[in-house]
Order: structure tokens, then sequence, then C-alpha cells
């Protein structure tokens, strides 16, 4: 018998225990995930025994069950929430690949979408320790009620100051040395993220075709990179509005230190309360729609038309709802009821955000004045970038954990992770769309190629 053979054999001999508990343990495993060899992970359990395919040397990630009550605590109300609260609480963690492992949940729900099957399930669960070693609290948005209806602009600062104001020295762990934190262009896959977020920044200025003298407006400009880049190579003056006090703080800082005061502008402000007598010369919002909310969104691009001046552009990048998948109101309504998707997110990472297709996008945008003039997908572009972020918060986990705590530090793991399978898999999309405010002779302030100069 070869080594990786008696490996295996040690770690599967487990499975002629007398130990209800780890039997027990196994037939659940068995009904969320299939028969043992037909899995592509391996299972940890408490007490360092694991259970490996047979089939398989190596395995991209090994599900590590905690304590003797982890499944319990996973699947007794089995939905995304339950799974993922579970993983914050640090019932169970993963060892290697994060984004194989949150691939996961789909094959889950599938298996357990019988009354017959989930009502075996309870029973073995229940069969379970109900007391476990996981707990504590979990930062989770709260009072956001408290503030009004969704998208009042009390509300929204608080939503956007619950996710950016984790602080700016944990996202310095994981971002480029610009501090972008949105999808970076890459032309081979190859480059280093620093690198691939310059080349987005200099791509979307170059959409807008941005000439010397212009004036430039950014919704939800985070840390300054995209206008610091725009005024420092492009020669236009810029203003960049956000939310969040943490990222204006330290935006004005890297501006000041540029010698870019002058040009270059932040302020701590709601998009809806600009003066009504602003005028730019373009626009651009990367990252930022996704907070605006569906009954907001005509309100939103009412906005950027009243901004912009006659043949003005406007570039909008930002996550869209995925138009791969066919329109299915009830299986839309299971998956966000019963299954509980997206609301992970919603708890504790974006409260408020709406995901919206892009066919309804264009449609507000049009209904207030402005005219697709381009349309790209560049959701691959998004997975990537994540798995970037992933390694690099990976990398500097102890760092995060002091800057924040265990379970942050879990939240943005699995946040980041789970996006990048969602983008690789068309569930999301990211999209660039250049609008046009066309003049009252329908010049839209672009040539006759898309090509950007």
């Amino acid at each position: 018998m070869t080594q990786p053979q008696l490996l295996r054999a040690r770690e599967t001999s487990a499975h002629a225990d007398v130990d209800p508990v780890l039997r027990t343990t196994r037939e659940v495993l068995t009904m969320v995930f299939g028969p043992l060899n037909d899995r592509t992970f391996a299972v940890r359990m408490w007490d360092g025994t694991t259970d490996r395919p047979a089939k398989l040397d190596s395995v991209p990630f090994t599900i590590v069950l905690r304590h003797p009550t982890a499944l319990r605590r996973m699947f007794l109300l089995p939905s995304e929430l339950s799974l993922a609260e579970a993983y914050l609480r640090g019932d169970f963690d993963i060892d290697g690949d994060m984004e194989a492992a949150t691939g996961l949940g789909d094959g889950v729900a599938e298996r357990l979408r019988a009354p017959r099957t989930l009502a075996r399930l309870a029973s073995h669960l229940l069969a379970l320790p109900r007391d476990g070693e996981g707990g504590g609290e979990l930062r989770r948005t709260s009072d956001l009620d408290a503030l009004g209806h969704q998208h009042a602009p009390q509300r929204d600062a608080a939503a956007i100051r619950f996710h950016y104001d984790v602080g700016n020295d944990f996202y310095k762990l994981w971002l480029d040395e610009r501090m972008v934190y949105s999808e970076a262009y890459f032309t081979t896959g190859t480059e280093d993220l620093d690198t691939a977020q310059r080349a987005k920044l200099d791509y979307i200025c170059r959409k807008l075709r941005l000439q010397p003298g212009e004036r430039l407006l950014e919704f939800g400009c985070g840390w300054g990179g995209l206008i610091t880049h725009a005024v420092q190579n492009f020669g236009v003056s810029a203003l960049g509005i956000t939310l969040s006090n943490a990222q204006a703080e330290l935006a004005r800082e890297r501006i000041a230190a540029a010698g870019l005061s002058e040009r270059c502008q932040i302020e701590v402000r709601d998009y809806r309360s600009l003066p009504q007598d602003a005028t730019f010369d373009k626009a651009v919002s990367v990252g930022m729609f996704e907070h605006v909310g569906r009954a907001k969104m005509r309100e939103y691009f009412e906005q950027a038309h009243r901004l912009l001046k006659p043949g003005g552009l406007f570039l909008n990048s930002g996550i869209v709802a995925s138009s791969l998948t066919p329109f299915n109101r009830w299986h839309g309504w299971v998956a966000r009821k019963v299954w509980k998707r997206g609301t992970f997110i919603d708890r504790y990472v974006f409260p408020d955000g709406e995901l919206l297709p892009l066919e309804e996008i264009e449609r507000d945008a049009a209904a207030a004045g402005l005219e697709t003039r381009d349309v790209e997908e560049l959701r691959e572009h998004y997975a990537l970038t994540l798995r970037h972020w992933v390694r690099r918060l990976e990398r500097h986990r102890d760092a995060a954990i002091r800057l924040t705590s265990e379970a942050t530090y879990r939240v943005w793991r699995l946040y980041m992770a789970a996006s990048a399978h969602a983008f690789t898999i068309g569930r999301i999309g990211l999209v660039h769309i250049l609008f046009s405010k066309p003049d009252r002779v329908g010049y839209a302030g672009l040539p006759f190629t898309r090509t950007p100069p």
C-alpha cells in the first residue's frame, strides 16, 4: 500500500468507530454534501479525524468542524445565512480555497429542497449535542430602521459608514497602493494588483475623454484614487463626494501630500445635496450606485443629468443583477425568503444595497434624459480582483484581527470569496455604462468611434 493510501486509510478508519456523535455527524454530511467519495473536499472533525475522498490525493479545501454541535448550528434551519453565521462564529472553518468552498451552497440548497429530506435531516441534527464552543457577538447592522425608510439620506449615511468605517488601516492591508476599492482592469490576467488598478483608472479617464481644464465630479469617491489620477494625468479639476468621514480624511491627506489640493477637493455629502448651480463637464460613479436602491435610481440619474453640461459624459460603473439566469419569480422568491440569499451581505457587509438588472438601469437613465452610448461587461475582471484581495487579506490575517476582530476578518474573507464565485459563474455582473447628455441639437460629446484616445 502506498503512503497516500495508508494516510487515507488512517483518515477514514474512524468510519468504523462506535462514537454515536461521529456516526451521526457523518450521516448528516452525506445528506447535505453527498457520499464521501463523490465529494471534492475533505472534512476534519473536532478530534482531528479527517474524511477525504479515496480517489483524491489532494483537495482544494477542507471543512474543519470545530466542535460536535457545529453541523447542528449550520443546518438545523438550513439557509445561506445560517451557514454564514456559523462560519462567522467559528463553528467551522475553511482551510484552503475559500472561493471554491463558497460554491457548495448551491448544491446544498438543491439537496435539501424536499420536505421529507428536511425532516430526516432535522431528526439527525437534533441528535447532536446542543452546546458548542462557538459564540460571541457579531458586528452587524442595527438600528437602521430608526433612521427612516430605506435610502433616506440619514439612513444611507449610516449604512455607508457601517461598511467603510471599519478602518482605513484595515483596508490598507489588502487594497492596492492607491486604495481603489472596485474592479481592476487586466489585459492578460497576470498583472499585479497595483498595475491593474492603475490601468483601470486610466481606462475610465480615457472612456470619459477627459481634457485639460474640464471639471470632473465623482459620486462616491472612496479614498480619492480616481480623481487624484485624473487631476495628475489628464489636467482636470475634480470634486469627489463620499458619505464616509474616514474615507474623506485619508483622501484629503493623500491629495495634500501630492500637492493637488487646489484642483482636487473631497466633500462629505449626499449626492442629492449638491448645489443647484453646480455644473460639470464629466461625471463618474464607480461602485456607488449599488447603494442607491431601486426606489431612488431615477432620482440618481436625474441628478447626474442636472449636474452635467450639455454634451457632457457620465460613466457609471457598478454591479448588476445577472441576465444569464432566466427570470423566475418563484425561484427568486424561494432563494430570497427560504434560502435567504443575500441576507448575509445585507446584514453584515452592505446594508440596504440593491442590485438591479441592466435593462432597468438603462430605462431609468433614459427617463432622466441620459443616452446610453456604450456598455461593457467586466465581471471576469472583478472576479480576478477579488481573488487578489482575498489572498492579501489571508496573508495579513493576524493584523486584520488585531485591527478589527476575528469575526470581522471572517466576514470579509467570506464576502469577497463568495463574490468572486458569483462573478465567475455569472450570478452577478459588473458593467461600465457610458451615458451622454446630448445638447439641444443632439450632439452627444463623442466622436464616431468608441475607441478611447
